[in-house]
């Protein structure tokens, strides 16, 4: 009796599909590949089929996720006698078929990739024609997106009432550890909750920092096994109303002055103008 090792049970699940009963076919994948943020990814898939598919055309589908859910990424149709094969007039141009369908070769490029990129993937290929056949992937490949951390915005919320708090948000893959540096030593934040909706929850993340004191600076550092990025915060004291009774009484001998001078300037302007009349009719009496 053969026993079988724990690789080669692995390698007999990972090149399993999901097929159409024709015992010609077979796909290989890779269960996992990571990539770094911004930078492209191949996603390998390689599969074999009936001798008579050659003469066929081929449909190549990517979809990320599985079942209702699932999205359709990528499709295109490889036809006899053509090495190339053609998208539709609606495809993403992140996405391009690496290897070649009638090579056996159906590895997707993502040229650059997000964050939001994670998730599995399942690659499929149909032949077109009389006897309709199509082959995919049970498993999928997992893409896992590796970023180092990035604080996106650094805020202060409440008033001199409430109290001060600090906001930190921040993301990474890893999840990035948040830490807070004060005036004087380490402090200790909390997270905020819920952290995120959806997939973003494995890496988005916010930490708050309670009883912030006016006129201090504090500091976000968010690391992972990539990096580290910190971000300082001034908080600025709260100004305090100008309505102190000195500050109103010097105020108001500033306006009683103005007015004042204004009123003098009026008056001597009367009375230049009542002398220039008197001179005028003495000048008209003489003559």
């Amino acid at each position: 009796m053969k026993v079988l090792s724990v690789q080669s049970v692995l390698a007999l699940i990972i090149t399993t599909g999901l097929g159409s009963g024709d015992d010609g076919w077979s796909m290989n994948v890779q269960p996992e590949v990571r990539a770094m943020e911004g930078y492209p990814v191949v996603l390998p898939c390689t599969f074999s089929h009936p001798q008579h598919s050659q003469h066929s055309s081929l449909q190549v589908m990517w979809r990320l996720g599985h079942g209702q859910d699932a999205t359709l990424l990528y499709r295109c149709t490889s036809r006899p006698g053509t090495s190339a094969c053609e998208p539709g007039p609606q495809q993403d141009q992140r996405y391009r078929l690496e290897g070649n369908p009638r090579e056996h070769d159906l590895s997707l490029r993502i040229t650059s990739t997000s964050l939001q990129d994670n998730g599995r993937y399942y690659c499929r290929v149909e032949v077109q024609g009389r006897d309709h056949v199509s082959f995919e992937d049970k498993m999928g490949t997992r893409l896992r997106v590796e970023a180092p951390p990035k604080i996106l915005a650094l805020t202060v919320e409440g008033s001199q009432l409430s109290g001060y708090r600090a906001l930190c948000r921040v993301q990474g893959s890893p999840l990035p550890d948040v830490q807070w540096l004060g005036p004087d030593d380490l402090l200790e934040g909390s997270p905020v909750v819920p952290v995120a909706q959806g997939s973003s929850a494995h890496y988005h993340t916010v930490s708050q920092l309670r009883d912030v004191d006016p006129g201090q600076q504090y500091t976000c550092s968010a690391s992972n096994p990539l990096g580290k990025e910190q971000a300082m915060l001034y908080v600025l004291a709260p100004q305090a109303p100008h309505t102190t009774p000195g500050l109103s009484a010097a105020l108001l001998l500033m306006v009683s002055l103005c007015l004042g001078s204004k009123l003098l300037l009026l008056i001597g302007m009367g009375v230049l103008m009542l002398q220039a009349g008197a001179l005028k009719a003495a000048w008209c009496f003489r003559k």
